[in-house]
C-alpha cells in the first residue's frame, strides 16, 4: 500500500515539473486517488513514473511541490529546508547580523516550500501559511524553526487568518505555537520599529522594502517628503535619519497612523519634523497646491508604496489604471527636481507593464521624467529561477524635472 494517495497527470502535463516549476495546475491532472485539501501527494506522469510530492489543494494550483525526487515529507524534510534557507540568509549578512534582527528566512517558492512565509523578528519568528498543507504542518514547521535556529529564536507566531484559502474549513486562528512574548520592537538597518503580528498586515511589517529604504535615506537630505500609504512608517523614519526638512506620513488607516507615530517617535523623540495624517491617499494628492508667494509645491521627495491594485489577473485592467491615476497625480503635485519613488507589489503586474503605466502617467502630467533606479524585492525574498511569478516587488526612483 502506498504511503501516499496519488495524482496522475495527462500525457505531456509532467513537462513543467521536468522543469522543476513547482505547481500543478488543476487541468493538467488526468485522474487521481481520493485525496483531500491539504494532503500531501504523490504525483506520477503518464508513463507511471514520480515526479515528486506536494500538497494538493482545492483550486487552479492543485499541487504545490515540495520535492521533485523520492525525499521524504517528514519532519527531518523540514528541518533540511529552514536550514538552507538559513544558510541562505547567513551567506547574505541578514542572519546574526548586529545592525537589524529582522529579515525573511522563508519566501515561499523562492526557497522551495510554495506556501510557507516566515519572517524573524527578534527571537520571534512570525508563520505565514499560504495553503491548507502548510497549516496542516505548521506545528512541526514551528519545531524545525527553533531547532535550526539555535537559540536565534525562541518564539513562533502563527499568523495565517487571512492568507489560507478562503474555502478551507478551518477553526484554528493565530497564536503561539511556541512561547510566547510580548517585546514587540524589532531593528532594521539601526532603527527600531514595533511589530504588529497580532493584527498588523502581512506578518506585521513590510521587510521587502528593507534596500529601498535604506536608497531613499541617501536622497532624503534637506528634502520635504511625503510618505503616502504609509502603514508603520519605514520611509519615513528613514527619512528623518537621512536629514529631511520634514516628513508628512499618510494612511487612510487610524491604525496605521498609531504605528507611525509611535515608531517615529521611537527613534525621533520629541523631533518636530514629522506629522501624520490619516486621509485618502488620492483625496490628499488633490489638495495639495502650490506656495502662494514662492509658487513651489510643498513636496520635493514622494514616496508611492500602495497595497496590492492587483491581487489576481482579472483586476489586471483597474490595477494599471490606478497606477496610472496615482503616479500622474503624484508627477503633477511634485517640486521640479523633485523625486519620487514609486511601487507595485502586485504579482499579476509585470515590470514592463509597470513601467509603461507610470510612463503614461508622465506623459499626461506633462512632465519630464527620468529613471535612476529600477528596484525589486530583496535578497531575501529570493525568486526561484524556475518559477518566475516570484518577481512580485516592482519600484522605479525617478527625477522629475
Amino acid at each position: 500500500m502506498n504511503k501516499y494517495q496519488r495524482i496522475y497527470l495527462k500525457k505531456g502535463k509532467e513537462e513543467s515539473l521536468r522543469r522543476f516549476h513547482p505547481w500543478v495546475f488543476s487541468g493538467a491532472i488526468h485522474h487521481s486517488d481520493d485525496v483531500h485539501d491539504g494532503e500531501t501527494v504523490e504525483v506520477v506522469a503518464a508513463d507511471g513514473s514520480t515526479l515528486g510530492f506536494g500538497h494538493f489543494q482545492i483550486g487552479s494550483i492543485a499541487v504545490r511541490m515540495l520535492s521533485f525526487d523520492t525525499t521524504e515529507i517528514d519532519f527531518n524534510y523540514w528541518k533540511t529546508r529552514i536550514k538552507s534557507a538559513l544558510d541562505t540568509r547567513i551567506a547574505i549578512g541578514l542572519a546574526d547580523n548586529p545592525n537589524g534582527n529582522s529579515y525573511r528566512l522563508v519566501h515561499g517558492e523562492g526557497d522551495n516550500l510554495p506556501g510557507l512565509i516566515i519572517d524573524c523578528y527578534g527571537k520571534t519568528a512570525v508563520v505565514q501559511a499560504h495553503s491548507v498543507g502548510m497549516h496542516i504542518a505548521r506545528n512541526d514547521i514551528a519545531k524545525a524553526i527553533v531547532e535550526v535556529m539555535n537559540n536565534r529564536i525562541n518564539n513562533v507566531y502563527y499568523k495565517s487568518e487571512t492568507t489560507l484559502p478562503y474555502k478551507a474549513e478551518i477553526t484554528e486562528g493565530n497564536g503561539f505555537l511556541i512561547g510566547n512574548s510580548d517585546d514587540d520592537i524589532a531593528m532594521e538597518n539601526g532603527l527600531k520599529f514595533h511589530v504588529d503580528w497580532l493584527k498588523g498586515q502581512k506578518t506585521g511589517f513590510f521587510i521587502d522594502q528593507r534596500e529601498n529604504r535604506k536608497l531613499l535615506e541617501t536622497y532624503a537630505e534637506n528634502r520635504s517628503v511625503l510618505n503616502m500609504f504609509c502603514y508603520t512608517g519605514g520611509f519615513s523614519f528613514y527619512a528623518m535619519r537621512g536629514g529631511a526638512r520634514l516628513v508628512h506620513s499618510v494612511d487612510s488607516s487610524e491604525k496605521a497612523i498609531a504605528l507611525t507615530d509611535s515608531n517615529v517617535r521611537l527613534n525621533f523623540a520629541d523631533d518636530n519634523r514629522h506629522q501624520s495624517f490619516c486621509e485618502d491617499a488620492f483625496k490628499f494628492l488633490e489638495r495639495i497646491n502650490r506656495d502662494s508667494t514662492t509658487g513651489n509645491y510643498p513636496y520635493d521627495l514622494i514616496i508611492l508604496d500602495p497595497p496590492a491594485f492587483a491581487k489576481h489577473r482579472s483586476a489586471l485592467h483597474n490595477a494599471l489604471k490606478g497606477y496610472t491615476r496615482l503616479n500622474q497625480k503624484a508627477f503633477e503635485k511634485i517640486q521640479s527636481g523633485g523625486i519620487v519613488f514609486t511601487f507595485s507589489c502586485s504579482q499579476a503586474v509585470t515590470k514592463d507593464q509597470f513601467r509603461a503605466a507610470v510612463f503614461t502617467a508622465a506623459a499626461q502630467a506633462r512632465r519630464n521624467v527620468r529613471i535612476l533606479h529600477q528596484l525589486h524585492q530583496p535578497a531575501d525574498h529570493p525568486i526561484n529561477i524556475y518559477h518566475p511569478e516570484g518577481e512580485y516587488l516592482k519600484g522605479l526612483v525617478l527625477y522629475v524635472e
